[in-house]
């Protein structure tokens, strides 16, 4: 049966051919905003559950390295190691947290704020957005990224206490000493690892890490080498995400009501074309139409619905760019 404009009358989302009425769209988008910020609660939780391992062990280790000159200042050089394990959970727990965080103020921003200056009508693009970022989840932070936010907000003190309570642990155990040799001799671990060696790693790592933060503050995006090792990474939990655009072209004579339905329905724009049958000389119309993937099988019960007649050729297109569809990431 053909789709007629009465069937949209009382209908607020026509998104991919679906009539969502007023009370049915209220409902699906709030509940999928309830999901959203349910994961959004759970990865936050995670996040500080992490952070309170960090605080207990560290405050667990001072306590133990300052009760006796006799216990070993490499329990502090432990502690580290166990730091920097918390410091790398975290950050994997913090790209989910911000995944799930940016899909809730897409939500916030575009539908709840929106709501508050009726007439509420959706945007193209948004709705192409929301549907890539659930059909294709992809973190958009790399981890080195998370790495340089997580030690700058939280760890960035808890192992420079500890360096520093380390460097005082050396200096004043087993009895208080101002010569740096014998400070060096004492970071000795065993009869293995040099007190030079043991100093030139801690150095090393404590600036790695600083330099990290630094760059990420300053642009990470425009530094080659981050955005590089962003790419290699960012793809490791989910599938980055791709947009596949489609051009469809339609042989009807039905032109106009097909056009309007595409336009009205899938939020695409359509071009027409004039055209003539070469097998029997009739005139035909042409429309040419840029669809996501998604959209096809809407864009066919459409076209069904208008004109059975209807001839349709589905091209992939390798790119496609303008009003709702994403621009393409410039080269490094």
């Amino acid at each position: 049966m053909p789709s007629t404009e009465e069937d949209f009358d009382d209908v607020v989302w026509t998104y991919q051919s679906y009539r969502l009425k007023t009370p049915q769209f209220a409902t699906a988008m709030t509940h999928l905003y309830r999901a959203e910020i349910q994961r959004v609660n759970f990865w936050r939780s995670r996040l500080d559950t992490t952070t309170n391992w960090a605080v207990v062990t560290e405050a667990a280790a001072l306590t133990f390295v300052f009760g006796s000159p006799e216990n070993p200042h490499f329990s502090l050089l432990l502690v580290l190691v166990l730091l920097l394990a918390f410091l790398n959970i975290e950050a994997r727990r913090y790209r989910y947290y911000e995944l799930w965080y940016r899909r809730s103020r897409l939500l916030e921003t575009n539908y709840f704020a929106a709501m508050m200056s009726p007439p509420y009508v959706p945007a193209a693009d948004w709705a192409a957005q929301l549907e890539r970022d659930l059909l294709y989840p992809a973190f958009r932070t790399s981890w080195w990224e998370a790495i340089a936010h997580r030690f700058r907000r939280n760890y960035l003190w808890m192992i420079t206490l500890l360096l520093i309570s380390w460097v005082i642990k050396l200096n004043i155990h087993p009895t208080p000493t101002t010569q740096i040799e014998v400070m060096i001799t004492r970071a000795t671990i065993g009869r293995l690892i040099p007190g030079n060696w043991v100093i030139a790693g801690i150095v090393f790592i404590y600036t790695a890490l600083i330099i990290l933060t630094i760059l990420s503050i300053i642009s990470p995006e425009k530094l080659t080498m981050l955005k590089y090792l962003k790419r290699r990474i960012e793809g490791e939990k989910f599938p980055a995400p791709k947009v596949q655009p489609v051009l469809a072209t339609i042989i009807t004579n039905e032109k106009e009501q097909l056009a309007a339905q595409i336009m009205k329905v899938l939020g695409r724009g359509v071009t027409s074309l004039a055209g003539t049958g070469m097998y029997t000389g009739h005139p035909r119309d042409v429309l040419l139409s840029v669809l996501t993937e998604v959209q096809i099988p809407h864009l066919r019960k459409i076209v069904q619905g208008i004109d059975p007649q209807a001839f349709i050729v589905i091209n992939h297109a390798s790119e496609a760019r303008g009003y709702g569809f994403p621009t393409p990431e410039p080269p490094p």
